[in-house]
């Protein structure tokens, strides 16, 4: 077990049985609950989850401690809530649940695919989970089991993407991999228009200067003043987190 530089960036070897070079030690892997629904409409698809289980099973067989944040606008989103006539923070409230909903989900695949987890809660709700602590965050980090954070930062008027960013900051991730339904970052919308093209880096001072939104303001700025990376990347292609991990030149890097 060691590190070692490789090309400009630190490179960490993990103790596994078939030892791999890996980019990373330690990741914050945001997940799109959206994405949660495969071909459906709403809800959960379990093919989805199934899929999404085993590839963190090959990250944590690789030695990679996983922290992990996934949305619930699969179930219910605060704002679109909000346009429906429900006041704000309760609409917020009702998000958070959905998350911890999708991050029960996501504690049952795993354990079924024989990985470790822990669901740690922004707000007490024991004991349908632990209260998030940091300490407690990094302690099953180290133990080898994945840590769920779920509830978002257990405030309203914050997006999961933020939350995503505390998380990440607070657990000190090398970096977040946000798994999108996209492969990455680009100048425009590539559904819209033929002509965009994708970043495969790009600043968080060029995030703003375009406009780009990749995430909330708040979880961007979050990122950029504590120098924490964000890859996007399609996480429902088969084998792309293991590809990212690996430090394959998928998806968009955005760093200071």
């Amino acid at each position: 077990m060691g590190l070692f530089w490789f090309n400009s960036f630190l490179v960490y070897i993990c103790p596994s049985k078939n030892t791999k070079m890996v980019k990373y030690k330690r990741v914050l892997l945001k997940l799109s609950g959206e994405s949660l629904m495969g071909d459906q409409q709403h809800g959960i698809d379990p093919v989805r989850l199934s899929d999404y289980a085993s590839q963190i099973k090959e990250a944590v067989n690789l030695g990679i401690e996983v922290g992990i944040v996934i949305g619930g606008g699969n179930i219910f989103r605060g704002l679109s809530g909000e346009s429906k006539g429900f006041d704000r923070v309760k609409g917020d409230q009702m998000g958070m649940l959905a998350t911890v909903i999708n991050s029960l989900a996501l504690n049952s695949a795993l354990k079924a695919v024989g990985v470790k987890s822990r669901v740690l809660t922004a707000i007490r709700m024991e004991p349908i989970g632990e209260f998030y602590s940091k300490d407690k965050a990094i302690e099953t980090l180290e133990n080898g089991e994945v840590a769920i954070f779920s509830g978002g930062t257990g405030n309203p008027y914050f997006t999961t993407d933020t939350g995503s960013s505390l998380r990440g900051i607070e657990i000190e991730a090398d970096a977040m991999l946000k798994g999108t339904r996209v492969d990455g970052v680009y100048t425009a919308d590539p559904l819209k228009d033929p002509n965009a093209t994708k970043f495969s880096e790009i600043t968080f001072d060029e995030i703003y200067k375009r406009g780009l939104k990749i995430m909330d303001l708040t979880a961007t700025t979050m990122c950029k003043e504590n120098n924490l990376p964000i890859v996007v990347f399609d996480m429902d292609t088969i084998g792309n987190l293991i590809r990212v991990l690996q430090g394959e030149p998928i998806g968009t890097l955005i760093h200071n």
